[in-house]
């Protein structure tokens, strides 16, 4: 049996390492949520838990049925629709059908974005100062028919 020198691990393990190094190393969970509401509104953790629970609950039986949610500077929750479409399994070497799916999705809001990279947000708002306003154009009108 020869010895194996240095060998590069397996492509999968490379792209597991490469997602885990830009994650926290400890993010924000249930409980921290629970322990942060508790002591900002001087209530049990209890009540805090449950009030947790409750908006979650709201938030995805809204989602569920189709509708968005929007908490204005925070973002929206809604439903998206992906189209079914082929891919391929890389084991087999096979092409496979993937079914048409409803998915959920978060698209945070202006203020959101500016609180987690404030310099993104002055770029954007230097760069729509500099931008001239254009005036509206009038509505073309509409060609006559003839008969």
């Amino acid at each position: 049996m020869r010895a194996r020198l240095h060998c590069p691990p397996p492509r999968s393990q490379m792209r597991i390492s490469r997602v885990a190094s830009t994650l926290r190393k400890n993010p924000v969970n249930r409980i921290e949520l629970v322990e942060k509401i508790a002591q900002a509104h001087t209530v049990s953790k209890a009540e805090a838990a449950r009030i947790l629970e409750t908006v979650t609950s709201a938030i995805v039986a809204a989602v569920k049925k189709g509708d968005p949610v929007q908490l204005v500077g925070f973002g929206t929750f809604k439903q998206v629709a992906r189209a079914a479409r082929t891919g391929f399994n890389p084991q087999a070497g096979s092409k496979i059908k993937i079914a048409a799916q409803k998915v959920p999705k978060f698209v945070p809001g202006a203020a959101f974005k500016a609180a987690v990279d404030p310099k993104a947000a002055k770029r954007k708002a230097e760069k729509a100062a500099a931008k001239p306003v254009a005036k509206k154009a009038a509505a073309p009108k509409k060609a006559v028919a003839k008969k």
